[in-house]
């Protein structure tokens, strides 16, 4: 069997959580923001928020997030790509601290789609 990096039980959690996670390397994880400290916790306009855990040295996960406006970051150096009407745009996210991101840093005020996570230590 080929592996093709697919996030495991992505159909169910986008049923109920409302989220496409598509393919990562296993070490950025989905889990509920209440699994204690240490997440990456991202904020997204009319959705929530959601926490993704990040294990070893670092991880990567593609996903697809609507109106994403914030990012707390955790002990690794993160960076997320977003994407506003054809444009992509990097945000290197702060450590243990919130960072703006999409439409709060925008000076236009679009809504932002989130759609990758990479961390490393």
């Amino acid at each position: 069997m080929v592996e093709d990096f697919a996030y495991p039980g992505a159909d169910k959690i986008l049923q109920e959580r409302d989220l496409v996670l598509k393919r990562g390397d296993g070490h950025i994880l989905l889990v509920d923001c209440a699994d204690g400290t240490g997440l990456i916790q991202v904020q997204a306009r009319d959705r929530g928020m959601y926490c993704f855990k990040v294990t070893g040295n670092g991880g990567y996960l593609s996903l697809e997030l609507p109106a994403v406006y914030a990012v707390v970051g955790n002990d690794y150096s993160t960076e997320v790509d977003m994407t506003v009407d054809g444009e992509e745009k990097s945000y290197k996210i702060t450590k243990n601290s919130w960072t703006q991101v999409g439409e709060t840093a925008d000076p236009l005020k679009r809504r932002h789609t989130l759609l990758e996570i990479r961390a490393v230590k």
